[in-house]
């Protein structure tokens, strides 16, 4: 059985995908594939967190800018939060 993913490499990997994104060099395309192999990675792997951790981490990432609303609904919905 895989090990489960951390919250903190978790952050990490959504912070590395908008940094990637914000300074050019990824294109709209690049981000979406990017973002689907981290979302089949949880899948596969599970977060090792609960769900109050896991909103209060999306909370977090939201408000610093990370991710959208509209990428937070997406994890949401794929992570059975919404």
């Amino acid at each position: 059985m895989p090990e489960r993913i951390t919250l903190d490499q978790f952050v990490k990997k959504m912070e590395d995908l908008h940094g990637d994104m914000t300074s050019g060099q990824l294109k709209h395309g690049e981000y979406d594939q990017r973002l689907a192999r981290i979302i089949a990675e949880l899948r596969d792997r599970k977060l090792d967190a609960d769900r109050g951790k896991i909103t209060e981490t999306l909370d977090d990432l939201q408000m610093r800018g990370v991710v959208t609303p509209s990428v937070r609904a997406h994890l949401e919905g794929r992570l059975g939060l919404s």
